[in-house]
């Protein structure tokens, strides 16, 4: 029995993927490429922008024109908030941000005729913590610690399609990390929808990194649970290097980042949640932070990992932006520097906030503000590689193009070298041109 899975959105979306597909593949199905012939076509959608609910939709009648006798099995984030739209476009197996393994497991159902065909099984229930699973690739893994947000910021869909805020308990963090080291994986990527609010619920004292745990002179704790989560995950883990998955400006203290980088293992890659660079506006997204916070996280970040690539995610034209405020959110972003950037225009999702809020910024003005933000993007990028031209980067090997073997670097640089380097190997290159936007080294 032969399977394809079209995934959109986040990382979150792409672990969950990856479960759906280990299950099927552990019940003697065949994965294959969408498109490519297949008895079952699983798309995992995504809702955090309209444009994201059309690209969802759209994935779902291109498949079903390229696979009309396949079945149909759709899940994620649009379901959940919408699943009436998803079976009005004639689809077999409807299910929500739910177990992923129960997901994969009715499908099998359905395929096998346990389970009556009739269009849609709707299953689209209360969310709860999908079941960590190893990934499909052997270079790097997805690992899951938290699902949900408490947050509610007033632009953000994902509490009504994801629910409250759950983490993975300790104990199975460092099990599954322990699975994915002896699995050969050489990079691990903590992900989930708020890793920033991941909590422990069975550490009472958390002992600061670098202490003994067992020491009755030492009863300092950290504030924030994360860094217990990235610790163990690297002690467990050593020989795989540890990347980060979106942060929380507000978390990105001080003392957090001088934790961080006691961890040996991690890599100089971080990536913001910024979301705007103006104070009036953040205060409307119902965002906790200032951009005097994200400024000074960013230059203790420079500070603590050389050479570290910054990257941030920026919404423009939210309800009430007038053009002072998106000024100075270009002029925050020239003064940050990042590496890159994902730019959207504000998107209205229904039930939030932010949706009935006063001042709706016209489409053809945030279209413009989207291409001035990417423009000073661009420049910034350009600027961060060529500063890396003659340095040495470590980077993990996955895959061969051509005549050249791509990976990427601990600061998230894509690197080409010629000749063929196998694929999951870890090698120093030294960066020696930029050409047409490929990074071109040599190996050390």
């Amino acid at each position: 029995m032969r399977f394809a899975i079209t995934t959109l959105g986040c990382k979150a979306n792409q672990y969950d993927t990856g479960t759906i597909a280990q299950v099927l593949i552990k019940n003697g199905f065949l994965q294959v490429r969408p498109g490519d012939g297949c008895d079952v076509c699983i798309i995992n959608t995504c809702a955090v922008t309209s444009e994201s609910v059309r690209k969802s939709h759209q994935a779902i009648r291109k498949l079903k024109k390229h696979e009309p006798d396949a079945l149909f099995a759709v899940c994620g984030c649009q379901t959940k908030l919408d699943s009436q739209s998803v079976a009005s476009i004639g689809v077999d197996l409807i299910g929500g941000t739910d177990d992923r393994e129960e997901f994969a497991k009715r499908v099998i159902k359905l395929v096998e005729g346990e389970t009556a065909l009739g269009r849609p099984q709707n299953h689209v229930g209360a969310t709860a913590p999908g079941r960590p699973r190893k990934q499909i690739t052997r270079t790097r893994a997805l690992l899951k610690i938290q699902d949900g947000c408490d947050n509610y910021c007033t632009y953000c869909i994902i509490p009504f399609t994801r629910g409250a805020s759950q983490s993975m308990p300790l104990g199975e963090i460092e099990e599954k990390a322990k699975k994915l080291q002896e699995e050969g994986y050489k990079e691990i990527v903590v992900t989930g929808i708020e890793i920033s609010s991941w909590q422990s619920n069975n550490l009472s004292v958390v002992p600061r990194i670098g202490t003994n745990p067992t020491s009755r002179h030492d009863k300092k704790t950290v504030t924030l649970p994360l860094v217990i989560a990235l610790q163990t995950i690297s002690t467990t883990a050593p020989n795989a290097r540890l990347r980060l998955g979106s942060l929380d400006p507000q978390v990105l203290t001080e003392d957090f980042i001088l934790k961080l980088a006691q961890i040996p293992n991690l890599c100089n890659h971080f990536h913001i949640s910024l979301q705007s660079g103006c104070d009036e506006t953040l205060k409307r997204m119902g965002r906790k932070y200032t951009t005097k916070q994200v400024l000074k996280a960013i230059k203790t970040l420079r500070e603590k990992f050389p050479d570290c690539a910054i990257t941030a995610d920026l919404i423009v034209g939210f309800p009430g932006e007038t053009d002072l405020e998106f000024a100075q959110t270009l002029e925050l972003i020239e003064k940050a520097g990042f590496s890159d950037m994902h730019i959207f225009p504000y998107s209205q999702r229904p039930g939030t906030a932010a949706e009935s809020m006063p001042g709706q910024v016209e489409k053809s003005i945030k279209q413009k503000r989207v291409l001035a933000a990417k423009e000073i993007a661009k420049q910034m990028k350009s600027a961060f590689l060529r500063s890396q031209t003659g340095k040495t980067v470590t980077v993990l090997f996955e895959q061969q193009k051509g005549k050249y073997s791509i990976g990427h670097s601990s600061n998230y640089m894509k690197v080409a070298i010629h000749g063929k380097i196998d694929k999951n190997v870890l090698r120093n290159v030294k960066i020696s041109s930029i050409k047409d936007g490929l990074i071109l080294g040599k190996i050390v």
